[in-house]
């Protein structure tokens, strides 16, 4: 197995679960919905934020507001922490010590590049629409200047990562397994409800193929 890049992204606690291959990461990153930023403003404050993001090759993109103030210090330069988890299973076990979950996670160190060059931006935007639902990004139309200079991206090499993973039933103590308690695993999934019409949707618009495959 590799070895982890920094001491830093080293898995200390229950290093047995443990991922450094890019398989392994690239493969959460790539299906999990959401990830988490976080980092130390100008000020000295802590920051942290849900946002969209994308894998393309080696680089994580992230995408946010140029509004918001939070993400100044990102762009400045400042240091980020970034997050993704996967929720797989509630682990249920006799004791409350022993309750978890079965998950998938990636924690990722790295500066936050700002993209400013035109054909980036638009593969990030490509990629990012493409992680909202694979197939939409050949039928959105893709931001204008004028868009674009409301959006900030970023774009973080993926070096700096490590992979944690938890599997299996829950791990009882010897002396809990006699007790009368149910014990197992809830698994939990994230499905697609049946497609919803936009209110103002042109008529004879028929749902996409690729949003259909994707409910189903």
């Amino acid at each position: 197995m590799p070895e982890a890049p920094s001491e830093r992204a080293r898995v200390h606690r229950l290093p047995e679960r443990a991922a450094y291959d890019r398989g392994t990461i690239e493969a959460i990153l790539d299906e999990a919905l959401i990830c988490h930023v976080a980092w130390t403003d100008g000020e000295g404050r802590a920051r942290a934020l849900p946002t969209i993001h994308a894998r393309v090759g080696d680089t994580l993109y992230l995408h946010g507001s140029r509004a918001a103030r939070a993400w100044r210090a990102v762009a400045a330069g400042a240091e980020v922490c970034v997050v993704a988890t996967i929720v797989d299973a509630l682990v249920l076990a006799r004791s409350a010590f022993h309750h978890s979950m079965n998950y998938r996670s990636v924690v990722l160190y790295g500066h936050g590049r700002e993209v400013t060059d035109t054909d980036e931006l638009m593969t990030a935007a490509r990629a990012i629409t493409h992680h909202v639902l694979p197939g939409r990004e050949a039928e959105a139309r893709m931001p204008t200047t004028e868009e674009f200079k409301q959006t900030i991206l970023f774009a973080i090499p993926i070096a700096e990562a490590a992979a944690k993973i938890r599997t299996g039933p829950p791990k009882d103590d010897e002396a809990d397994l006699e007790l009368p308690i149910w014990a197992g695993l809830l698994p939990v999934e994230t499905r697609d409800g049946a497609p919803q019409p936009s209110p103002d949707l042109l008529e004879g618009i028929e749902i996409p193929g690729y949003v259909v495959r994707h409910h189903r």
